[in-house]
C-alpha cells in the first residue's frame, strides 16, 4: 500500500506555495466590506496516531497522518478559485495543535479557529454561529476527507444557496462532505440539523434530511462524493490525487 502515499508526496511543498500565492493576490484585490459569503475548512492537525486512524492498519500511523495532510492541503488548493471569485471568506476550524502550528503548517495569512463542543454536531454549529456572527450570509462548511472538492462544488453551493435554506453533498458511506446555510440568524430549525445525530455512522444524512423536513427547510443537493475514511477509499484518493 506504498503507492498512495508515493502518489501524495508529489504534491510536497509546490501545493501550498501555488495555494498562498493565489490566496495573497486575492487579498490584495478583494473588498473592503464584509464579505457575505464564507467558506469554513474542518481539519485536524496532522499528529500521527490521531488523525485518519482506520486507515494505519494499511499505511503506518505516519503514512494515515500524511493522507490527511495532503488531503487538506489539495482541498484548499482546488477551491481557492472560487473563493477568490465569490469573494468569500475562508475560515479554517481545527481540531488538535494550536493556532501557531497551524499556521506554521498552512500559513500565517489564514484565519484559524478552534472547534468548541463535545461531538461532531456542536462543533459544526458553533463554527456556523461564529461565522454568522462575522457576518457571512450564505456559509458552506466542508470537511478535509474528500478531496473530490473542487471549486466547483463550492459555486454549485453557494448558487444553490440563492433559492434554498440549505445544501448537502452527500457522500456515499451515508454522511455528507459539505453543508451550507443560508441565513441572517442561526434559528431552532438549524440547531436541530446539528443535535442527537448518530455522527459517524450511514444514517446521518438520512437523519439530517427528516430534520430539515421537519424544520420546513429547503435543501438542494449536490453530486455524490467519496471521502477517504477506510483502506478501501484508498482508490478513490489515488483517482482525484492524479487527475
Amino acid at each position: 500500500m506504498n503507492e498512495p502515499k508515493a502518489l501524495l508526496n508529489s504534491y510536497s511543498t509546490v501545493v501550498l506555495q501555488v495555494f498562498h500565492t493565489r490566496l495573497n493576490s486575492y487579498k490584495k484585490t478583494r473588498m473592503k466590506t464584509a464579505a457575505r459569503r464564507a467558506v469554513i475548512l474542518f481539519t485536524r492537525f496532522p499528529v500521527p496516531g490521531n488523525v485518519k486512524t482506520r486507515l494505519i492498519g494499511n499505511l503506518g500511523a505516519q503514512g494515515a497522518s500524511d493522507v490527511h495532510k495532503k488531503m487538506t492541503e489539495i482541498i484548499l488548493l482546488k477551491i481557492q478559485p472560487a473563493v477568490q471569485q465569490l469573494s468569500a471568506q475562508m475560515y479554517i476550524f481545527f481540531f488538535g495543535g494550536s493556532k501557531e502550528q497551524m499556521s506554521q503548517w498552512l500559513g500565517s495569512n489564514m484565519s484559524f479557529f478552534p472547534q468548541k463542543g463535545d461531538d461532531l454536531g456542536q462543533r459544526m454549529l458553533h463554527a456556523f454561529k461564529q461565522t454568522s456572527k462575522r457576518g457571512a450570509e450564505q456559509i458552506l462548511l466542508i470537511g478535509s476527507d474528500c478531496p473530490s472538492i473542487d471549486e466547483a462544488i463550492i459555486e454549485a453551493g453557494f448558487a444553490a444557496l440563492q433559492n434554498h435554506d440549505l445544501v448537502l453533498g452527500p457522500a456515499v458511506d451515508g454522511g455528507y462532505y459539505l453543508i451550507g446555510l443560508q441565513t441572517l440568524e442561526i434559528t431552532a430549525a438549524h440547531q436541530h440539523l446539528f443535535s442527537d445525530i448518530s455522527w459517524g455512522e450511514s444514517t446521518v444524512l438520512q437523519q439530517t434530511v427528516q430534520r430539515l423536513e421537519a424544520g420546513g427547510l429547503s435543501c438542494q443537493f449536490l453530486p455524490q462524493l467519496h471521502d477517504i475514511d477506510r483502506p478501501e477509499d484508498l482508490v478513490y484518493l489515488n483517482h482525484h490525487t492524479c487527475s
